[in-house]
């Protein structure tokens, strides 16, 4: 292995696509060196960064309804932003592009300069050479009487400061060597290797993955999703919805959105689980998030009081308690089932129309269908705000009313992300490199015994490290004065020795 004057060995020139050699000037080098130089990749990132700032920024599909979209943006610029894919940046072919490039940009250039790198970390240059000694800029020469006495002595302090001295050499011949933190020199390339893990994902999910919406009522269930084009897409399972609420704050404005959620797989419940936003139920990769709740402006449920209308002369019988539902109807007696035909919220009486003037139950209007073997089909309108305004009928039962509950619908954003496992390793990853980058430093240090061309015999100590020179010079002065220490104890000792043997 040789080393230049600077202590660093020349990376060797590769030629590209088996043996293919780029003449200097031409097109292929200029594009060469363009895609993997620093510049490239830090336009590239800047670039990434700020279409994902318009990703946020910009209200996206699907997660926004279309009415809000209108509300937000005019038709022309709404058309605009959906030609360019500004409502749906993560999944726009240019975005994908734009991670693409730059992770091509980060593998080239760390392919380029990782050889050198990797000669550090796995062959350290452990026995320094006389021209090494003077590229180094953190280098002290002590004198002493003998080199064996010298390289013990330097052995010693080194253990002193929780140093590991390795003997490179032979027994009579050695030189010292010891190094902290090695693996700081690869904290860049893990730092690249989590960045090309978080855009890989991004990949991943932008061309395989996948964003919808479903809309559930108390206790309806699905099977499908619809996606942002408004096409349906089939789940892997069926979705049931068991209950949802909002819980509102003293003022009234709404604090929580909760929803009851099962899972059924083959006619079978696997999973069940209570969502809100932030809290999704997670099944098969898929995710289940708390997007919407509201009124859907029809009635969920109906509750009356149903009595049969007695007979001339007959004793009359007990009222019974019902609840009707749309499209379920309920049995009264053996020859007589009642069911809601027409539910109009907010009555209004518009010429000889009958209208609602909104979806909220300020003025109810009922009707129902009671079918009878004896009376056939009957007619039934319930006003609740009027009960005394009724009409003659048919039916062979009298209805009061007592209840009723609007019906509401829990909508949940579904999204599929099969790369953001690779996200959050590639995150983890990172804080690891990053760590590794601000905290660590490659520290190594040599020492070895030589003749300075004066005749005389010096311990020659140098240090280089890979950052933060300041701290890597004042451990190296400790060392050295730990050092002079050593051999300073060593000479007391040598001498005390020699009085007590004059004295004998």
């Amino acid at each position: 292995m040789h080393f230049s004057p600077t202590g660093l060995e020349r990376a060797p020139h590769f030629p590209l696509g088996g043996g293919l050699v780029l003449e200097r000037g031409s097109l292929h080098r200029k594009f060469w060196e363009s895609l993997r130089s620093v510049r490239t990749g830090i336009v590239l990132l800047l670039l990434v960064v700020l279409a994902s700032a318009a990703g946020t920024l910009i209200l996206q599909r699907p997660i926004t309804e279309p009415e809000q979209l209108a509300r937000a943006y005019s038709p022309s610029t709404l058309r605009w932003l959906d030609a360019v894919g500004l409502t749906d940046v993560f999944h726009a072919w240019w975005f994908v592009a734009l991670m693409t490039l730059l992770c091509v940009n980060i593998v080239v250039a760390s392919l380029e300069r990782f050889p050198t790198v990797w000669r550090y970390f796995s062959r350290p240059y452990r026995r320094p050479v006389p021209h090494f000694f003077t590229g180094l800029s953190l280098r002290q020469e002590i004198p002493v009487r003998s080199p064996r006495g010298g390289m013990e002595a330097a052995e010693r302090a080194f253990h002193r400061l929780a140093l590991k001295p390795q003997r490179v050499g032979s027994s009579q011949d050695f030189s010292l060597f010891a190094e902290r933190f090695r693996f700081a020199r690869l904290a860049a390339y893990v730092v690249h290797l989590s960045l090309l893990l978080i855009l890989g994902g991004g990949i991943v999910d932008a061309v395989w993955g996948y964003r919808g919406y479903v809309a559930l009522t108390l206790d309806s269930q699905t099977d499908e999703m619809e996606l942002r084009d408004g096409t349906k897409k089939p789940l892997p399972f069926t979705l049931r919805c068991d209950g949802a609420g909002q819980e509102n704050y003293p003022d009234g404005s709404p604090r929580r959105w909760w929803s009851r959620l099962a899972v059924l797989e083959h006619g079978r419940e696997v999973l069940r689980k209570e969502i809100e936003v932030n809290d999704p139920l997670v099944h098969r990769g898929l995710r289940f998030f708390q997007a919407s709740y509201g009124s859907t402006g029809q009635v969920g449920s109906i509750r009356l009081l149903a009595t049969p209308k007695p007979k001339p002369g007959s004793v009359p019988a007990p009222a019974s308690e019902i609840i009707l539902r749309p499209d379920q109807p309920v049995q009264l007696d053996a020859g007589t089932s009642v069911r809601l035909a027409a539910f109009v919220p907010d009555l209004v009486v518009n010429g000889d129309r009958i209208e609602s003037r909104s979806d909220q139950p300020n003025n109810p209007a009922i009707q129902l269908s009671v079918l009878s073997k004896k009376t056939a089909e009957t007619r039934v309108w319930l006003f609740p705000k009027f009960p005394a305004f009724s009409h003659p009928d048919n039916s062979p039962y009298t209805f009061q009313f007592q209840d009723l509950a609007m019906g509401y619908f829990t909508g949940l954003q579904v999204s599929y992300e099969p790369g953001q496992w690779a996200v959050w390793a590639g995150c983890i990853l990172m804080a690891l490199g990053l760590v590794m980058a601000f905290y660590f430093v490659h520290l190594r240090i040599w020492a070895v015994a030589v003749d300075d061309g004066r005749g005389r015999t010096v311990l020659w100590v140098g240090a280089s490290a890979s950052k933060n020179r300041e701290q890597a010079e004042a451990r190296f002065r400790r060392l050295v004065a730990e050092i002079e220490k050593e051999l300073q104890s060593e000479s007391q000792a040598r001498a005390a020795h020699g009085s007590s043997l004059a004295r004998a």
